[in-house]
């Protein structure tokens, strides 16, 4: 009876350590990961600012980078021209890289639209 009662005991176990496992695969892929992904694009982002790109700063503040430093950047804002000097972890957004990137993208839907039309003009003839 001893008998039955470890081996029911071992394979309770290693079904708990099976789901213990899984759950944190799922956590890793679920939470981890991603939060990962999106914080190694936005230190890619902020290390790509350059001059003249327009930028949004986590607290709100907007202008265009006129100097780009090692840690720092100098930004001017509006008409009366301040100049403010920032960390660059301050960085929220680059406005000037999404206008581009969203350009790009415009670019490319078109292309693949010209080609669709191209060949399906082809295949009717």
């Amino acid at each position: 009876m001893n008998h039955f009662l470890t081996a029911t005991g071992a394979a309770g176990m290693s079904s708990s350590i099976i789901m213990l496992v899984a759950m944190l695969a799922i956590f890793y892929f679920m939470l981890i990961r991603p939060e990962n992904k999106r914080k190694k694009e936005a230190e890619q982002m902020r290390n790509s600012v350059k001059t003249g790109d327009k930028i949004v700063t986590i607290g709100g503040i907007t202008g265009t980078v006129v100097n780009v430093k090692d840690s720092r950047i100098v930004l001017e804002t509006g008409a009366d021209q301040v100049r403010i000097e920032l960390e660059k972890w301050a960085i929220s957004s680059n406005e000037t890289a999404a206008e581009n990137a969203k350009a790009e993208a415009k670019k490319a839907q078109e292309a693949k639209a010209k080609a669709k039309a191209a060949k399906k003009a082809e295949k009717n003839k």
